[in-house]
């Protein structure tokens, strides 16, 4: 049974930092594309990165480019999201997901692609 549970949201200050992390259990990285979506309240959810196979090419949405990075650590099974210089604009929940077995990163801006979600953590950024 796959599983995905995201930790590390808050609440921080505008120009602060998160590191959000998504422990997966009942599936590997090595052939799935990982991926981070946010939702804030009224909108639709949107992309925010994605990391290839075992930890491959990344892929980031331009709001956060420069300023999020995502990474996996393949012993520990768990996905991160470094989140610096976080903007009011960031607040939202941050969901976990994971694509079926050999997904396609090059749709990996698009939810559709992914089979699996976590419950989501939640994220406020102040002003």
């Amino acid at each position: 049974q796959v599983q995905l549970v995201e930790s590390g949201g808050g609440l921080v200050q505008a120009g602060g930092s998160l590191r959000l992390s998504c422990a997966a259990s009942g599936i590997t990285f090595s052939t799935r594309v990982m991926g981070w979506f946010r939702q804030a309240p009224g909108k639709e959810r949107e992309f925010v990165a994605a990391i290839g196979w075992s930890g491959g090419r990344t892929y980031y949405a331009d709001s956060v480019r420069g300023r999020f990075s995502i990474s996996v650590d393949n012993a520990k099974n768990t996905v991160y999201l470094q989140m610096n210089s976080l903007k009011v604009e960031d607040t939202a929940v941050y969901y976990c997901a994971a694509t079926p077995p050999y997904g396609s990163a090059t749709y990996s801006y698009d939810a559709a692609r992914y089979g699996y979600w976590g419950q989501g953590t939640q994220v406020t950024v102040s002003s």
